[in-house]
């Protein structure tokens, strides 16, 4: 595991449009799959009114629940990849020019009419990258070394 810094971290978030949201519900954690965009440095997401989602926001524009989002893109075949997690406030969309812009940006995975977006301006940024082992030093023949002989014997000798 290879720790990513933040500008990365959030390029390969913007790389891919599936992730999980984070949040507390009846004091206990919830997970929901969402789709989102990276619009600068913040995370979007698209609700619907009435969403447990859309509550996380305070309806005044000041911060709302902390939140979490993570995304990853891992192979299960060879296990390497990536996963990022971002953590901030969550913050209800207000401005209408916004709303239609991630409204033409963002397509809702499910059949229901997404009339507000959630906005998580991120406190902290954290993620990994799963790299292939290094192959370890050769030994044996190759080296000059008896396979099964103790280290440090040329061949062949006594």
């Amino acid at each position: 595991m290879v720790p990513l810094g933040r500008d990365e971290a959030l390029r390969l978030l913007g790389g891919v449009s599936l992730g999980r949201v984070v949040f507390t519900e009846h004091a206990l954690p919830a997970v929901r799959p969402v789709n989102h965009l990276v619009d600068g440095a913040d995370v979007v997401i698209r609700v619907h009114d009435g969403a447990t989602l859309a509550s996380l926001g305070a309806p005044d524009g000041t911060p709302g629940a902390v939140v979490a989002y993570e995304a990853d893109l891992i192979d299960p075949v060879s296990h390497l990849g990536w996963s990022v997690v971002v953590t901030g406030y969550a913050h209800l969309v207000r401005e209408q020019a916004a709303l239609e812009r991630y409204a033409a940006r963002l397509r809702p995975w499910v059949d229901r009419p997404m009339t507000a977006a959630l906005r998580i301006r991120p406190d902290l940024v954290t993620g990994f990258r799963l790299e292939a082992a290094r192959a370890a030093p050769r030994t044996g023949t190759a080296a000059g070394l008896v396979p099964g002989a103790p280290p440090g014997r040329a061949p062949g000798a006594a």
